[in-house]
């Protein structure tokens, strides 16, 4: 079976339980969305936001080091020198392009 929203398995699980107490429901979206998401369920309508930390100051230092690198592979120099700047303030070092100290 492909593209369908969802399965009731078993003879004690009826269509009418998905759709109005155990959950998601069988209605896939329109547009052939069904090829590549699942069956509409309350999450669907939510907006979601996603965060991020980093906790001590060698993560931080590590994640500079490894975001000027990737950036500079894809010539995104503004978001190198932004992950420049972090690795130095948490290693206490010179940038060596910036007159700026840490």
């Amino acid at each position: 079976m492909k593209n369908y929203g969802a399965l009731f398995l078993g003879e004690g699980t009826c269509v009418s339980y998905g759709d109005k107490v155990i959950g998601t429901n069988h209605v896939l979206p329109t547009r052939g969305a069904a090829r590549y998401t699942g069956g509409l369920w309350f999450g669907k309508y939510l907006r979601t936001i996603t965060y991020q930390a980093a906790t001590n100051s060698d993560s931080s230092a590590l994640f500079g080091e490894v975001c000027g690198r990737a950036s500079r592979v894809e010539r995104f120099e503004g978001r190198a020198r932004s992950g420049d700047v972090r690795a130095a303030k948490n290693k206490g070092i010179d940038l060596p392009w910036s007159s700026h100290s840490f």
